[in-house]
C-alpha cells in the first residue's frame, strides 16, 4: 500500500513539472500572426524578386535650342537702355533753349552741343535755324521749347524712312541679305543677332560664314547658329569668300528656307579691292537669287570715323540699310542723323548690348523721348 501511494504522488510530480515546463516554452515563443482571409480563388503570392537593370543604352547629347525674343520685349528694352545712355544731349539742349534770353550766345552753344554730339555741321545748322524761327513765332517758355524740340529731332531722324528689313524674296526663292563692314564693327556678332530676330519672327535661315579670312569668324557664326537651330555654310580658311556665299545662297534655294543672311568679309585694305570682293560676292550670289537687302554694319562710337568707313561702302555697294552697334555705350545720339545724311539710308537695327537678344528695330520715336529722357 505504502509503495502504491509513492508511485502515484510520483507520477504526479512528474507531471506537474512537465506542465510547468511546457507552459514556461509558450510564454517564451511570441505569438504567430494570422493571416487574413483571402477572397476565394485567390492565390496571393510574393512578387518576384526585380530583375538587375540592363545597363542604359549611351544616349547622343540633346541641344536645347533657344527661343529668341520677340520684337515687342526688345522694343522695351531699346527704350530703358536708350534712356539711360542718350539723355544727355536732350536735356542740354533744353536747359539751353530754356534760357529767359536766347541771345546769339545761347545758340552757338546749342550748335556746338550738337554737333560735339556727332549731329553734323550740315544737320545742327538746319535744326538751329528751325529751333530759332519756331521759338521766334510760338514763343519761348520750358513747356514750348521741350514740344518744339521734340518735333524738330524727330523730324531730323525722320521716321518717314522705310525702315523694313527686305527678307522676302521673289518667285519662292528666299531673301538675300549681305551684311558688309569692316572687321572690328561688330558685323559677324550682328549677323548671329540678326539670325534670332528672324528666327523669332518663325522664319527658316540659312547663314553663310563668307568671311573666311578669320577662323574665329566662322567658329563665332556656327556658335550662333547652333543655339537657334540655324544652318551655317562655311569654307576653309582662306577661302574665295564668293565661293561660300554661292555655296550659302544654293543651299537655301534647295531647302526653301525663307532667308540667307551672309556675313562678308571685312577687310578695308583699299577701295579697289574690297570693291573687287564685295562685287565678285553679290554676282555670284544673284546667280541663284536677287540679293534683297545690303546691310551696313557701324560701330556707333566711332563717331565721325564711322563716317568715312560709310562713303567707302556706299561707293562700293549699294547699302540698303544700317545696322549701329554698340549705341547703349559711349556713343553720342547724334550719330544717327549723320549716317542717315551721309548714306541716303536708314537705320534699321541698333545694337544696345552683349546680349544675344541686344539688337532691336530702331525706333524713331523712342530714341528721340530718349533723347529728351522722356518715357
Amino acid at each position: 500500500m505504502t509503495v502504491f501511494v509513492i508511485l502515484v504522488i510520483a507520477i504526479l510530480v512528474i507531471g506537474l513539472v512537465v506542465g510547468l515546463v511546457a507552459l514556461v516554452n509558450g510564454r517564451k515563443q511570441p505569438p504567430r500572426p494570422v493571416p487574413p482571409s483571402a477572397p476565394t480563388g485567390t492565390i496571393t503570392a510574393e512578387p518576384p524578386a526585380e530583375a538587375p537593370e540592363a545597363p542604359a543604352e549611351p544616349q547622343s547629347p540633346v541641344t536645347t535650342l533657344e527661343r529668341p525674343e520677340g520684337t515687342a520685349s526688345r522694343l522695351v528694352r531699346l527704350r530703358q537702355r536708350l534712356a539711360r545712355s542718350q539723355g544727355g544731349l536732350g536735356r542740354g539742349l533744353l536747359k539751353l533753349l530754356s534760357r529767359e534770353r536766347l541771345d546769339e550766345d545761347t545758340w552757338e552753344e546749342i550748335e556746338d552741343t550738337l554737333i560735339t554730339a556727332d549731329v553734323g555741321v550740315a544737320p545742327t545748322q538746319e535744326l538751329v535755324e528751325r529751333l530759332r524761327t519756331r521759338l521766334r513765332v510760338e514763343g519761348a517758355g520750358e513747356a514750348s521749347a521741350s514740344t518744339i524740340l521734340r518735333e524738330e529731332l524727330l523730324a531730323l531722324v525722320d521716321p518717314s524712312m522705310d525702315r523694313r528689313i527686305a527678307v522676302t524674296g521673289a518667285d519662292g526663292k528666299p531673301g538675300v541679305v549681305l551684311v558688309v563692314g569692316v572687321n572690328g564693327s561688330g558685323k559677324t556678332t550682328s549677323v548671329g543677332k540678326l539670325a534670332r530676330v528672324l528666327v523669332a519672327q518663325d522664319k527658316t535661315v540659312v547663314l553663310g560664314a563668307a568671311d573666311t579670312f578669320r577662323a574665329a569668324a566662322t567658329e563665332q557664326l556656327a556658335t550662333w547658329g547652333e543655339r537657334v537651330g540655324v544652318d551655317v555654310v562655311t569654307g576653309p580658311e582662306g577661302s574665295d569668300p564668293a565661293s561660300v556665299a554661292f555655296e550659302s545662297v544654293r543651299v537655301g534655294v534647295e531647302r526653301g528656307v525663307d532667308v540667307v543672311v551672309v556675313d562678308t568679309a571685312g577687310r578695308l585694305q583699299n577701295k579697289a579691292g574690297l570693291m573687287d570682293e564685295l562685287g565678285k560676292v553679290k554676282r555670284v550670289v544673284e546667280r541663284h537669287a536677287p540679293v534683297t537687302e545690303v546691310l551696313l554694319v557701324l560701330d556707333a562710337t566711332t563717331g565721325q570715323n564711322g563716317l568715312v568707313q560709310a562713303r567707302v561702302f556706299r561707293e562700293v555697294v549699294d547699302v540698303s540699310g544700317i545696322v549701329l552697334t554698340k549705341l547703349d555705350g559711349s556713343a553720342k545720339g547724334g550719330i544717327v542723323v549723320a549716317v542717315q545724311r551721309e548714306l541716303g539710308v536708314p537705320v534699321k537695327l541698333v545694337g544696345l548690348g552683349e546680349g544675344p537678344d541686344d539688337l532691336a528695330p530702331f525706333d524713331p520715336e523712342a530714341f528721340v523721348d530718349a533723347l529728351l529722357d522722356q518715357g
